[in-house]
């Protein structure tokens, strides 16, 4: 079957020396005079054409493997070479299909094997990536077309580099990298940029309909400046996102529909004037960026370096919303700007069942009210910080506008399943975050950690009791100040075993002792709980135990001794902080 692959190929290769642009299609006289001549050896070749069969979901053979080799060539297929016609090699034929102006059906008729077969180039076009891209920006650089960086992205200045190559090489002008194109891109006859400017005067600038200073980037200006007057985003219309689109479109920004509507293509070229003039890519335009596209001679224009981006402020937080536990983790930057640090970690409500909170990443938008009200419910809450579109971070329900008039039950069910989406909080967290989070920071929502029952039993505890009246927490005394834990000196428990549900000291002992060789990873907390369990099984194993997660004074010994640590001379060992920085 490969011998046929190959034959078929070569067939190809001499229809194409002999001018044939299809098969066997007329000419533009309508008659057949364009058809190749067929001698003997051509006749077998196109019997092997003929036996060439359709292929499809389910097949396999050289045949398929052939195929899935060129469609691996052209990009299109980045999946195991096996012979098999499975779901990647028919999304890699349709899309080749729908490439090529083609059916796209996903199946390999004939007509589609032979135009895979002798495609060298797969069509680029924007929002196009891969190392191919990669190659076409490196050419395009060398012939003086393009000017930015080697991305492998197909963005605005890309597109606009092919349309000029177009234009200077006696192309159809689409901006578009079709097989024509790469040709021609890649041929030892492609007219350099610096060329063509030899052979052609300068043209004088057209004064009648916008200035342009050649001091500057020869971008075409108004006649007069264009004053700002609103601030255009996704979902805006009317007659100032048409006038932005023409002016977008006249520096060679966008090559969408004017169409007064301000969606996607839109925003896609507001972001691209963004990023070529340095500025913060938000794809929103406001007065920075209007003034930007309309009055700044000085614009960079699609196929020149851009800007350097300004060093962006650092986002102090990441938030985890950990339904499973009903826990919100506040995590800071250590040394290397990872979110490892933790900062604050709070009981709260997530979503019902039936009403989940959305599982995610979310990014704040810095949206914030001191009192929100929820009409559907009638009910309001305090210090909303918004997460999404449907969902925010706020305190306990209110019932109206009022400090003292809180639903109880509401506070209560802090620690468990109980809003239609949003993030419950208490109110003293509520307003830390109200007060501390600004837009940027990154929420993740999330019900795959797993069970961590003595954090959310520490956080419980130190949930103050509700003031029924008042609404606000009632004073508790001053707890019991945290044990010292220190590595040198050795618990004595005699007879007494910590088990489950244990709580003392020497249980504070174990976890932090646990903590220090790397078994356990949560809160100390000095009361005996699931994960304290599993970490002195794990202990129990790796150390000859009998593993069933009782603690005696031989398992003490043992963890005594293990990676001992011993602090230096004339130091006193220091308390472990507190995992709720507040």
């Amino acid at each position: 079957m490969m011998k046929k692959w190959v034959c078929l190929l070569l067939a190809l290769v001499m229809l194409c020396v002999t001018g044939l642009s299809g098969m066997a299609e007329d000419d533009d006289d309508g008659d057949d005079s364009a058809a190749v001549p067929v001698d003997v050896e051509e006749e077998e070749e196109s019997a092997t054409m003929q036996e060439a069969r359709e292929l499809k979901m389910g097949d396999e053979g050289d045949d398929v493997l052939f195929l899935q080799i060129r469609l691996d060539d052209l990009r299109y297929f980045d999946a195991s070479l096996d012979g098999r016609y499975g779901k990647e090699t028919e999304e890699a034929v349709r899309q080749f299909q729908e490439d090529n102006g083609l059916e796209a059906t996903g199946i390999a008729d004939v007509r589609t094997q032979i135009l895979i077969a002798a495609t060298q180039y797969r069509l680029l076009r924007y929002g196009s990536t891969g190392d191919d891209v990669k190659d076409l920006q490196l050419r395009l650089t060398t012939l003086g077309y393009y000017k930015g960086k080697i991305s492998g992205n197909y963005l605005e200045a890309t597109r606009s580099a092919v349309k000029s190559f177009q234009h200077v090489n006696k192309l159809e002008e689409t901006g578009e990298a079709d097989q024509e194109t790469q040709e021609a891109i890649y041929s030892d006859f492609a007219i350099a940029k610096a060329d063509m400017e030899e052979e052609t005067s300068t043209p004088q600038p057209e004064l009648s309909s916008f200035l342009v200073d050649e001091n500057e980037n020869g971008a075409p200006m108004p006649e007069a400046p264009v004053e700002f007057t609103k601030k255009l985003k996704s979902g805006s219309s009317g007659k100032l996102v048409k006038q932005l689109q023409e002016r977008l479109h006249e520096l060679g920004y966008y090559d969408g529909p004017i169409s007064g509507n301000y969606q996607k293509n839109t925003v896609r070229a507001v972001k691209a004037v963004q990023t070529q003039n340095g500025m913060e890519t938000t794809g929103v335009t406001d007065e920075a960026t209007w003034n930007i596209i309309f009055n700044d001679r000085k614009i960079v224009m699609p196929d020149q370096t851009p800007k350097p981006t300004p060093t962006p402020v650092p986002i102090p937080f990441a938030i985890t919303v950990d339904v499973r536990n009903q826990i919100v983790h506040v995590y800071g930057r250590d040394e290397n700007g990872e979110y490892t640090v933790v900062v604050r970690q709070m009981i709260c409500s997530t979503g019902k069942v039936g009403t989940p909170s959305p599982v995610g990443d979310w990014v704040l938008n810095g949206r914030k009210a001191k009192w929100c009200v929820f009409p559907k419910w009638g009910d309001y809450a305090r210090y909303w910080t918004r997460i999404n579109s449907s969902v925010a971070f706020h305190s306990p329900i209110y019932r109206s506008v009022s400090n003292t008039d809180m639903k109880v039950s509401s506070y209560n069910k802090l620690g468990q399943r109980a809003s239609h989406g949003c993030v419950r909080l208490t109110v003293a967290d509520a307003k830390w975050i109200y007060d501390n989070v600004p837009a940027g920071v990154v929420v993740t929502i999330r019900e795959d950690l797993p069970v961590n029952q003595e954090l959310k039993d520490a956080l419980m505890r130190e949930k103050p009791p509700l003031n029924t009246k008042s609404c606000t927490p009632i004073a508790t005394p001053t707890p019991t100040a945290e044990p010292v834990y220190r590595s040198d000196v050795k618990p004595e428990l005699g007879r007494q075993t910590l088990q489950k549900n244990s709580n003392n000291e020497y249980v504070f002992w174990v976890q932090n002792r646990l903590k220090e060789l790397g078994y356990y990873d949560t809160k100390c907390t000095g009361r005996m709980l699931d994960r304290t369990v599993q970490a002195v099984k794990n202990f129990q194993r790796d150390h000859g135990f009998h593993i069933n997660g009782i603690v005696d004074q031989n398992v003490i010994d043992a963890m005594f001794e293990a990676e001992k640590i011993t602090p230096e001379p004339g130091t006193d060992p220091t308390p472990a902080p507190s995992s709720k920085g507040k």
